[in-house]
Order: C-alpha cells, then structure tokens, then sequence
C-alpha cells in the first residue's frame, strides 16, 4: 500500500511540473488563471523570457520531486539523500498548504484556485509524508 501511495504522490508532482510546462504554453492567460501574478502575466505579455524561465525551473523541480517519489516506491533507481530528500518535499508541500490559512487574514485572497491548490498541497505532501515513512523509516 505504500509504494502505491508513494506512486501517487510521484504522479502527482509529475502532473504539477507538466502543468507548469502547459502554463509556459498559454501565456499570459495561464499566468493569470493559475496564480502566477499579473507581473508575471505582463512579462509574458511583452514577450520577456522571464516567466517561461522561472515556470519551467520550478517544473524541473517538481520532476525531480516526482523521481524522488518513484525511487522510494522502487521503481526508479536510489536518489541522493534520498530519505532527507522526501523529509523536505513532504515539508514544503504541507507548508505551501498552510498558505491556505492566509485566506482568515486577507479573504480578499480567498479565490478557488487558491482554495484548491491549497488542498492539492496538503494531499500530495500527506502522500509523501506517509508513503516515506512507510518505505523509508519504518521498514529499517
């Protein structure tokens, strides 16, 4: 059960890092609608290859989380620091979640998109959270 938990969660962050790479596609529109930020969106506009360039990092990044994710379910070779590693994806998922709590403070804020990725954040960080417990803690 949690290799396929772990499985989740790679799929998971390899969805996210291609949705990232859809956005570089859209534009400004995809900027826009997915929380980029109406600098990021006029940066597009005007053709600079900032915001494609910071997308498509953050995209690799989520690639990475999601080899990471794969490893530890054993369907890919070890990674680095690969139990330090989930520790940290599980953490920065679950903390990006939280900015979920903002929305008391600043309700303006509190837009579907934000709702929902909030959600997303926490989903996917409890899968990695439990799936490397499971596969990296608890089976030493």
């Amino acid at each position: 059960m949690a290799k396929i938990i772990m499985l989740m969660a790679g799929l998971l962050s390899l969805l996210v890092a291609i949705l990232h790479i859809i956005i570089v596609f859209i534009g400004a529109e995809g900027y826009r609608f997915f929380g980029a930020g109406e600098q990021m969106a006029k940066m597009a506009e005007q053709g600079s290859w900032i915001p494609a360039i910071v997308t498509l990092a953050i995209a690799v990044v989520f690639a990475i989380w999601a080899a990471y994710a794969f490893a530890s379910a054993g369907l890919v070779a070890k990674m680095p620091l690969q139990k330090t590693a989930l520790v940290a994806i599980s953490a920065i998922y679950i903390i990006r979640a939280l900015a979920v709590l903002a929305l008391v403070i600043k309700p303006e804020l509190a837009t579907s998109f934000n709702i929902w990725s909030s959600l997303t954040s926490l989903l996917i960080g409890l899968f990695y959270a439990f799936g490397s417990y499971y596969l990296e803690f608890a089976a030493n």
